[in-house]
Formats: structure tokens, C-alpha cells, sequence
């Protein structure tokens, strides 16, 4: 179900005259920077962000579930609302798949990923969750105490083999990564020897790694603590960088923005990932306290605008071997999901852009110079200027819309699959 290109257009329609107004005011500004408007658009209008399948629906968290209304009943409802995501923003081109949350016949999720426009990103594989009540003889032991470094042979390799399984349906369905987050750890003291237990982790990952496609990328995962809270096994990305460099060329670590420690400075993360070829890709979202899965850009666009002005400097730079993929990963428990979506995504792009507007030589010598006045205040300039004409120029041209949230409100999406999708409850609960 796609939103009628007429909406769109009518809605566009309202707002050009004070688009274009707004875009010629600002380009004027760039100029006299010496940026070029059209040129930054051009880059904006090119790059993109997955959308992450489970982001389309109502999230939870360990108290309670409340769904909305039209909530998608299985993987192909997914992807008809990452369709329309994509077709407001046009940012948002591929989805991430969650196996076996996604799993169902592969021609049928590309035949309908095609008939959406839709491509597929990385697949995620799931070994920190049981499956109660479904495909038993697939998952007959339990990830309670971990998956890949638990200390039961048979259940690691049942998680190992989880993940070729992603890595099959992946190939199906045009995927070129994988991506392994795990919750193995412990809650306890002593519970866990860690040496024994990263030695489990890493002999698993080889044997996933020496599956991978030659065409595939293995992203790693690394997170502070939850589901355990007193070690986790990949717990920063200095565990990470380790993994990554002992699988292999094809091995990468990702980043999720809110699987840090509070304060710590993530940027520079990044940096020494891109500095030592290991930055595989990204998990956009924001955090206030811990792993909140906020919306990307809701809490700090500031620290978002400084991660991409790394990778920025990184693309100027023609780092070799430098194409991270980027990600959103968002748990959405009182919007609607497919407007936070896009919501995110825009903000995505707006970082970006405003990366984009560093005076990258005028920076270096402040550097050169150790003016740390002027160098902060170089980055404050781009990060202050306003770019949404430029987004909204990009989506505008491309097919999308100038407004996407007040656009996809006026079609009535949200009440009209909501017609058509049962409603459920939200009885249970659950981490996300």
C-alpha cells in the first residue's frame, strides 16, 4: 500500500513557492563561503540509510508493549511501510532484515522488495532470545546463558549455524553483510571466566567468518552491558577492533551510537576505526541514560553532526577501502514508528549535509595553529546553518516530499492500513 502520488504532489505544490525562496537564500549565504548549493545537494539527494525491519513496529520495553494502531502482522507488512518511508524521504532505500523475526521464502521477500523498490542491507542474525513456540527443531537449546560463548559445545554451534543460515537467506535476497551482536555475559561476579569465554566467542566467529561469501562484509557488534550487567563479551569497540582483526580482511566493527558508556567520546570511536581500516558501518539512534534506541538526532544532534564530520573527513580524504554502511536501529514506544523513521532519517541526511559545509582547509590550519577557539567555532558554523532547503530541495526533486510527516498524515496511511491489520495488545511485553 503506497501513498498516492497525488497527495504528494498537492502537498508539495503548498510549499514551493517558499521552498524555492528559502533555497535561494541560502545558496546566496553558501556562496559567499564559497560552497556550492547544487553540489551539496547532489551528494544529500545520493546517500542513504537502511531502514531496520522490527523499526516499523511498536517497540517495548521489560514493563509493557503499547501498540498502535495498523501494527504490520509479519515481514511483508514491513516492508510495505518501509516502502512508504522511502518513497517521503527518499533516504531510505534498503531494509535490514532480523532472522527469524523476518524469515519466510526468499523469491517471495525479493519479489516484494522489488515490486516496492526496495533493496535489502545487512541481515541480523538473533541468538540472544529463545523462540518459544515456533520452529523448536531448529532451536531445541536455550541462549539464556549465552550463544556463541556459551559453555556448552552444541549450543554454540547451534548459534553458529543460525548465523550461515542468515548468511543463505541473505544470498537469496542480494544482502552482502552480516551483522552479529550477541547478549552473551554474565550478571555476576565470577559467574564467567572471561578468558575461556571471549576464546568460545572468537572460535565461533571464525567458523561464521570462514562461511561468509567472498562478496561479504561480517559486522560486529559491541555493547556496554543488557541483557548482562555485569560483563559483556564484546563489550566495547576496543574488544571489537580485536575481533575484527582476527577474523579477516572482511571482518568490521559497527557502531551503535547508544552502546557507549555515557560521555564517552564516540567520535573519536570512529576515527580510529577509519584510521585502522575496521569501520564496518553504523546503528543511528540517541540515548539519553543508556541503550534507549531513541530516535536519531533527538537528544544529541550535536554529537551526531561530529561522527559525521569524521566521516566526512574520511570521504574527502579518499580513505582506502572507506564505505561504511549506515543503519538506523530505533525502538519506538509512543510515536508512530513510520514517522519517527522518517523523522530520523532526515536527520540523518541533515548531518551529513551539515558535514558537508566544514571549511575543511580553513579547520586544518586552526589545527596546524592549535587555535582551539577558532577550529571549535569552524565546526559550530556548519553545524548552526540550516540545511533543511537542502533536504527538503533533494527530496523534492527526487520524488519525495518537501514535507514528509505532514504529507504522509494528509493520506491517511496510518488509518488505512489500520483498516486492514487486525489490532493486537500489547499483553507480554518484552525487552527490545
Amino acid at each position: 500500500m503506497m501513498i498516492d502520488t497525488s497527495v504528494i504532489a498537492g502537498e508539495n505544490q503548498t510549499r514551493a513557492g517558499s521552498l524555492e525562496r528559502d533555497y535561494e537564500t541560502l545558496g546566496e549565504r553558501l556562496d559567499r563561503r564559497g560552497i556550492a548549493i547544487d553540489a551539496i545537494k547532489a551528494k544529500v539527494a545520493a546517500y542513504g540509510v537502511a531502514i531496520p525491519s522490527w523499526g516499523v513496529g511498536t517497540g517495548g520495553t521489560r514493563f509493557a508493549r503499547f501498540p498502535g494502531k495498523g501494527e504490520p502482522r509479519n515481514i511483508f507488512d514491513k516492508l510495505e511501510d518501509c516502502s512508504v518511508i522511502q518513497q517521503l524521504t527518499r533516504a531510505t532505500p534498503d531494509v535490514s532484515l532480523h532472522i527469524p523475526w523476518d524469515k519466510a521464502d526468499p523469491s517471495e521477500l525479493r519479489e516484494k522488495a522489488g515490486a516496492l523498490g526496495l533493496g535489502f542491507d545487512a541481515m541480523n542474525s538473533n541468538t540472544f532470545q529463545d523462540q518459544p513456540g515456533q520452529d523448536q527443531n531448529r532451536q531445541p537449546l536455550s541462549y539464556k546463558f549465552g550463544s556463541l560463548s556459551h559453555t556448552d559445545p552444541a549450543t554454540r554451534q547451534q548459534a553458529i549455524e543460525h548465523n550461515l543460515e542468515c548468511i543463505e537467506i541473505g544470498k537469496a535476497i542480494g544482502s552482502k553483510a552480516l551483522t552479529v551482536w550477541v547478549g552473551d555475559g554474565s550478571n555476576f561476579p565470577g559467574q564467567s571466566h572471561f578468558a575461556r569465554q571471549f576464546d568460545h566467542y572468537m572460535k565461533s566467529a571464525q567458523e561464521i567468518y570462514a562461511n561468509l561469501p567472498d562478496d561479504w562484509r561480517l559486522f560486529t557488534e559491541h555493547k556496554m552491558y543488557e541483557p548482562a550487567f555485569y560483563s559483556t563479551v564484546v563489550q566495547d569497540w576496543g574488544s571489537n577492533y580485536m575481533i575484527a582483526r582476527e577474523l579477516g580482511d572482511r571482518a568490521y566493527c559497527l557502531v551503535d551510537l547508544g552502546h557507549h558508556a555515557p560521555n564517552v567520546n564516540i567520535e573519536m570511536i570512529v576515527s580510529r576505526l577509519i584510521q585502522f581500516g575496521k569501520l564496518g558501518g553504523f546503528h543511528f539512534n540517541d540515548s539519553k541514560y543508556g541503550d534507549d534506541d531513541l530516535d536519531t538526532g533527538s537528544i544529541d544532534p550535536y554529537r551526531l553532526f561530529l561522527v559525521f564530520n569524521e566521516l566526512v573527513d574520511a570521504e574527502m580524504r579518499r580513505v582506502p577501502g572507506f564505505n561504511p554502511a549506515h543503519m538506523l536501529d530505533q525502538s519506538h514506544n509512543v510515536t508512530d514508528p513510520v514517522e519517527s523513521l522518517m523523522v530520523s532519517a532526515m536527520e540523518v541526511q541533515r548531518a551529513y549535509a551539515q558535514a558537508l559545509l566544514v571549511d575543511r582547509d580553513k579547520l586544518t590550519g586552526y589545527q596546524q595553529d592549535n587555535d582551539a577557539l577558532m577550529a571549535t567555532t569552524t565546526l559550530k558554523t556548519a553545524f548552526r546553518t540550516d540545511v533543511e532547503p537542502i533536504l527538503a530541495m533533494a527530496r523534492q526533486e527526487t520524488g519525495g516530499a518537501v514535507d514528509p510527516v505532514a504529507t504522509y498524515r494528509s493520506a491517511g496511511y496510518r488509518q488505512k492500513v489500520a483498516a486492514v491489520r487486525p489490532a493486537v495488545t500489547g499483553a507480554g511485553g518484552g525487552i527490545v
